[in-house]
């Protein structure tokens, strides 16, 4: 269901634009399915289709309410027209003031094609009031500048959970899910949820030591540690995340797999939960699955045209097998998803099988794996050829067996998509032989190998550029000659990136198509650094190079490259 202002955007799109372009209402309904499906604001997901530019769709609301684009970036506003209104008003509609000219109030406002709440802002101001539009990427950080939620910082929720971490006796005399749900340890877990979850968060960790207990949230792939919590408050804060992730409390010698089903700003969030038994209690990792920030397009992970190019030419061959490659968290299981929507079409038949099934894609079949009934990869795969698939993912080869049934799929007529742990391309051919898998059978039905890295990328409102040193030149094992009159870059830092110096992440891609030549080194089981120099022969940018590619353009670093290739 769409929201007012989402709403009034389409129908002003199509009143503007829809008379020179007829099929523009067939495409903004695709983008109604696809803000309904995966909860992302229209005016993304519009972007991201390539209807419009962000900037065309800002200009086209301005012109349309008589008004113009507001860019908070170009100076600060001053504190006596912030005191116009209260934090209150400002937060619950949505609005800043801009200035006030000839006494009309210029409001940037979330909404402001939403026309009921600018009548209503009439009264409520007491001003004539001009709507002004401004980016909704921006709007919601120069809120938070200029009129900041009152939130429960976790420092202030620990102050007031200190005497209750220290009386000792009422520790002892409680039971594990009394301590669990009393009323601070509940506002605590809650707050570093969704604190984890406003910034991004990929992952939080609880973590409980000999003499601390440890919380940290992982964000574009780097760990960052929140205020520790005492020691006392290890067991009830795990044993909160367990009870509401449907765990069992009492059990701590097992592992245990569990979710969580919450709303942070109104969006859906699911967090995927782990326990591990350590020697100083249950470690337990919160995986974020967050719909809205994660964006299942191949144009959106920042891989290379050229290689990108390729991969579509893969994807939509009618039979072989695409192999994703990298360690864990290299955002394998994001580029299977995106090339899987590319090709989900109502004339292809798709299934997955997935450990566990983590986004859910309409038109697809997905089978959650679940080792403890019987549930293998194995048993999926064997199921799934009898269900008449055009295109099959498995979540991960992991032994001889998965790799065979995969194998024979290719070759009977279906297209497989799949992972494996290795460190590149060419090394994924060794590791199938290793499983021992026939060089005859790889050649027959390999398609194509995707090695990836998730590197960070430079933040853009703080980068700034450098020339390099003779040290960054030797880490990257490369002479002045390569670089040029390049320059690098580097992150300051600042409050937009948290002071990291980074914001977002792509990916570092090296593309092994599998031609004849390379098949014929297969079949006649050439070793890795051969199979390797012949791809680059045929065009192959390795991990390093693309990784230099991504510090020529400005968008990372040299130690990121380097910490990852």
């Amino acid at each position: 269901m769409l929201d007012i202002e989402s709403s009034a955007l389409i129908d002003l799109l199509v009143n503007e634009r829809g008379v020179a372009n007829p099929g523009l209402k067939d495409q903004l309904h695709e983008v109604v399915d696809e803000h309904e499906r995966s909860g992302k604001p229209v005016i993304d997901i519009i972007a991201n289709y390539g209807i419009f530019t962000r900037e065309e769709m800002l200009q086209m609301m301005a012109d349309n309410l008589g008004s113009y684009v507001w860019d908070p970036r170009v100076k600060d506003l001053p504190r006596e027209l912030i005191a116009i209104l209260d934090v209150n008003t400002a937060r619950g509609y949505g609005i800043i003031p801009v200035r006030i000219e000839e006494g009309v109030l210029h409001l940037a406002m979330r909404a402001p094609l939403d026309y009921q709440s600018v009548e209503s802002l009439r009264f409520i101001v007491g001003h004539d009031i001009l709507p002004v539009v401004v980016d909704p990427d921006l709007f919601d950080f120069e809120l938070d500048k200029y009129y900041p939620e009152k939130i429960d910082s976790l420092t202030d929720i620990l102050t007031e959970i200190g005497p209750m971490a220290d009386d000792e006796e009422k520790m002892r005399d409680l039971t594990d899910e009394e301590r669990a749900n009393d009323a601070p340890i509940v506002k605590f877990v809650d707050v570093v949820m969704q604190q984890a979850i406003r910034d991004k968060a990929s992952d939080i960790h609880f973590e409980p030591f000999e003499k601390n207990f440890r919380i940290r949230y992982r964000v574009d792939g780097a760990l960052y540690e929140m205020p520790p919590p005492p020691k006392s408050l290890a067991q009830p804060v795990i044993s909160r995340v367990k009870i509401i992730s449907g765990l069992n409390i009492s059990e701590r010698r097992r592992p245990q797999d569990g979710r969580i089903e919450l709303k942070v700003g109104g969006k859906p969030v699911d967090l995927r939960v782990s326990c591990l038994p350590t020697s100083y209690g249950e470690s337990v990792v919160l995986r974020v699955l967050d719909r809205s920030v994660v964006n299942l397009q191949l144009d959106s992970l920042g891989i290379g045209e050229d290689v990108l190019e390729k991969i579509r030419e893969l994807i939509h061959l009618p039979n072989g097998i695409l192999l994703v490659t990298g360690p864990t968290g290299s955002g394998k299981t994001t580029t299977l998803y995106s090339a899987l929507g590319e090709v989900n079409s109502p004339e292809d038949k798709l299934l997955t099988a997935e450990d566990p099934v983590e986004y859910d894609i309409e038109g697809i079949m997905q089978v959650p794996i679940n080792d403890a009934v019987g549930m293998t990869f194995q048993r999926a795969l064997r199921a799934f050829l009898r269900q008449d698939p055009d295109r099959i993912l498995v979540g991960e080869i992991r032994d001889f067996e998965t790799a065979q049934i995969a194998i024979e799929a290719s070759l009977t007529g279906h297209f497989v998509f799949s992972t494996l742990h290795t460190n590149d391309a060419a090394s994924t051919i060794t590791r199938l032989v290793d499983m021992g898998v026939e060089p005859f059978l790889i050649c027959s039905s390999l398609a194509g190998i995707l090695a990836q890295r998730l590197i960070r990328r430079v933040c853009k409102n703080c980068r700034t550029y450098y020339t390099p040193t003779e040290e960054d030149l030797d880490r990257l094992g490369i002479d002045r000659s390569v670089v040029g009159d390049r320059q690098f870059c580097y992150g300051k830092g600042c409050a937009i990136c948290n002071n990291t110096g980074y914001k977002g992440r792509k990916a570092l891609t090296e593309l092994l198509v599998a031609n004849a030549q390379i098949r014929e080194l297969i079949y006649a089981g050439a070793p890795m650094n051969v199979l390797r120099e012949k791809a680059r022969e045929l065009g192959m940018r390795t991990l390093r190079e693309d990784g230099l590619q991504a510090i020529f353009h400005g968008e990372t670093t040299v130690d990121e490259v380097v910490r990852y290739t």
